[in-house]
């Protein structure tokens, strides 16, 4: 059986011919147009839509939609020309009026002959490509209307006469010039921009220009910048009522550029009133005002922290160089707080806490307080006088606040190393002589230093805070051992320090009183009978004494004094006079130590427990001494040369840089190692490189001492160089 070929079906149009009246066209869009006509007349309220649209349909349907599209553009251009004629007509300030009036006329007509050619603008618009009517009925608009030589000018210039007027401070009226800017916003952004936006910033531009050259003539800074600011508030608030949301980065840029960039050199350094007076006088709301206008522009923030960072240096250095400022340690300190929370309050309330200026700042403080080699030394000085005495009634959390300042100022250190010498040394002579304000303050400081620098820089000041501890122990077990032996004897109290933890001491030579010797020997007894394997040496120089005095008609006094002052006194109870060699003799005390207390003891105001012949501020070899019998004072306690911390002598300074440095150089050596041991093979610019990153947290090693440890390490055969190259070294396992 064949297969059998499929029939293809198609259906075919009708045969029979449909007669069409010649003249139906003419008269179809005779009555099309005439209603287009009474539309725009205002007489629509007659017609039949329904009717109307049936016209329409049939036309486009008999293929008369090219007729029917004609028509339209020739009937509405004809009508928009009767309008334009119209508006040329109006006079003054009813130009306007009349173009809004009309427009809004036009709109109403374009969207009833829209739904009365629907069909045609759905079927026949599509596949001729044609506009569509009410883009059609914009267009010509457009064309006709607004793109007349008469019209178009006069439009134009009354736009910006009422911006002009605006800018002067004359009411307009906001909402007319909204409709007319939005209908030239209907009509195509091309249209807004040329026939309006481009005119309007050139003129802006010519305004702005002149009007900023009249206030920088007649302004100080300050004032400037609030016209500047005002007038920019006053173009975004325009662009708000009547403008294109677009044009607001353009009128802004327009303002900024003639306002601020022009000038922006002259309001910075503008005499008595630029940036730095701003500074000076702490104008935040100006200096914030300037931080709002200059990050509009660019290279504004940059100018102002590049300006603001050169005088916070310059500032920086004048107070490194003046004398009256490094004599007092303490103030020198306070003053860089001061100084510092000035600018941070800058920065937080008018520079709105930018990175970038707060990591400007940080940058010339740590700058200019390592100019100063002291700065170290200083700030351990300030933090020993507010733990002595400056911190007494003060809140917790204002004593939190001041060490956090503190750790800031640590923070910019470079030597960091030299800071914990002098602290180390402070806090010591704090714990000895129970001076210390607060042992809560004094942790938490140490708490600080270990989260910034880790537990190997704090390990020894724990260390001496274990020691004070473990002596109160040692001191309740000796008392309760030795308690009926000593009677009425000298009450002892002794600390006894781990060598390693605490600052290492000349263990100097002192003879003690015979009523003293026996008690200290009795506790030497006992400490290295309940410990094995130590060794205790006495160090004299840092220790205190409690005296009761008994003066002229029976005055009694307490007396607190160090240890070498007691030993000076408790000659007098067997002496009046002795000279000053005698003195020096029996208790054998270092001659700049006993020169120092005697002078305590005889030159002070009102301490003078001694009398001195002759009488003069320094002490000589032959001075003669005598108890003071006439001694008077309204306490009954009194303290005589409680030595505070000082400020080292400059030979003092040098013998602790010294110490600093030899302190050095095994941590440079052990980092050496450590990198050559990870590494094997590394050349000399890259160790130091190496070396410098591993040590900054404490110190910045001199590429110097680098090169000498390296020499050391190589002749103790720790490293070898290169037989090839003598830059290359290599690790020795």
């Amino acid at each position: 059986m064949s297969a059998q070929k499929k029939k293809a079906f198609q259906i075919e149009a009708f045969k029979h011919r449909v007669v069409v009246d010649p003249k139906y066209a003419e008269k179809t869009w005779k009555i099309l147009e005439h209603a287009i006509h009474e539309i725009y007349n205002h007489n629509a309220s007659g017609l039949s839509f329904e009717e109307l649209y049936r016209n329409a349909y049939n036309m486009v349907l008999h293929k008369f939609g090219e007729k029917l599209y004609s028509g339209l553009v020739t009937t509405m251009t004809s009508h928009l020309k009767e309008i334009s004629n119209s508006i040329e007509a109006a006079q003054g300030g009813l130009f306007l009026d009349e173009l809004n009036r009309k427009w809004a006329e036009h709109n109403k007509a374009l969207q009833m002959i829209r739904d009365i050619l629907m069909y045609m603008d759905r079927t026949f618009i599509p596949n001729t490509h044609k506009t569509p009517v009410h883009e059609l009925g914009l267009n010509l608009w457009r064309d006709v209307i607004i793109h007349s030589h008469a019209i178009q000018s006069r439009l134009q210039a009354i736009l910006l006469e009422n911006v002009r007027r605006e800018r002067s401070g004359e009411v307009i009226d906001r909402g007319l010039m909204r409709s007319i800017t939005k209908m030239l916003m209907d009509l195509g952004p091309s249209v807004y921009q040329d026939d309006f936006e481009k005119h309007f910033l050139e003129v802006s531009a010519d305004f702005y220009r002149l009007e900023s050259q009249e206030f920088i003539e007649s302004c100080d800074c300050g004032e400037y910048l609030k016209k500047a600011e005002r007038r920019l508030n006053e173009e975004i608030e325009r662009v708000s009522h009547y403008l294109d949301t677009r044009s607001e980065v353009k009128i802004t840029n327009v303002v900024e550029t003639e306002m601020i960039e022009s000038h922006i050199h002259r309001l910075v350094q503008m005499e008595n009133s630029g940036l730095i007076n701003m500074i000076v006088d702490e104008k935040y709301e100006d200096l914030g005002r300037m931080y709002c206008l200059f990050r509009r522009v660019s290279n504004g923030l940059v100018l102002i922290r590049d300006v603001m960072t050169s005088y916070i240096r310059d500032t920086g250095k004048q107070l490194l160089t003046d004398p009256e400022r490094l004599k007092d340690p303490v103030d020198f300190v306070q003053h860089l707080l001061d100084l510092k929370d000035k600018y941070d309050k800058i920065i937080t309330s008018a520079f709105r806490n930018d990175k970038t200026f707060q990591n400007a700042l940080n940058s010339s403080f740590e700058y200019f307080i390592n100019l100063n080699s002291r700065s170290p030394e200083f700030i351990s000085l300030f933090v020993d006088d507010k733990l002595r005495k400056g911190l007494r009634g003060v809140t917790e959390e204002d004593v939190e606040l001041l060490l956090d300042k503190v750790m800031m100022l640590f923070r910019y250190l470079q030597e960091k190393d030299v800071f914990e010498k002098y602290y180390k040394q402070h806090l010591a002579k704090r714990l000895l002589s129970g001076k210390s304000v607060s042992d809560d303050a004094e942790r938490s400081l140490i708490v600080k230093l270990k989260t910034e620098c880790g537990y190997q820089f704090t390990s020894k000041l724990e260390g001496m805070f274990t020691d004070m501890k473990t002596s109160q122990d040692t001191m309740q077990g000796f008392h309760a051992s030795h308690g009926s032996d000593i009677g009425d004897g000298p009450m002892l109290s002794v600390q006894v320090l781990t060598t390693g933890s605490w600052p290492t001491q000349p263990i100097t030579t002192c003879n003690l009183p015979a009523e003293i010797l026996g008690i200290c020997e009795k506790f030497r007894n006992y400490y290295l009978g309940t410990h094995t394997g130590r060794r205790l040496s006495w160090q004299t120089n840092m220790g205190t004494a409690d005296l009761k005095a008994t003066f002229g008609k029976g005055q009694k006094h307490e007396l607190n004094v160090s240890t070498y002052q007691m030993c000076v006194l408790m000659l007098f109870n067997d002496a009046d006079r002795l000279s000053y060699k005698e003195i020096e003799q029996v208790t054998e005390i270092p001659t700049s130590d006993l020169k120092r207390c005697l002078q305590s003891l005889a030159c002070v105001k009102g301490k003078n427990v001694l009398r001195k012949e002759p009488m003069s501020k320094d002490i000589v070899d032959t001075d003669t001494f005598l108890f003071n019998d006439k001694y008077t004072s309204k306490f009954f306690k009194v303290k005589i040369g409680t030595v505070a911390a000082q400020r080292e002598s400059e030979p003092e300074n040098q013998e602790t840089r010294q110490r600093v440095e030899e302190d050095r150089k095994p941590q440079i050596e052990a980092a050496i190692v450590r990198i050559m041991k990870a590494r094997r093979v590394l050349d000399h610019n890259n160790i130091v490189a190496e070396v410098t990153k591993q040590l900054q947290s404490r110190f910045l090693p001199n590429p110097v001492v680098i090169k000498k440890r390296i020499e050391s390490l190589i002749e103790r055969e720790f490293l070898e160089r290169d037989k090839g190259d003598r830059k290359l070294y290599r690790y020795l396992a």
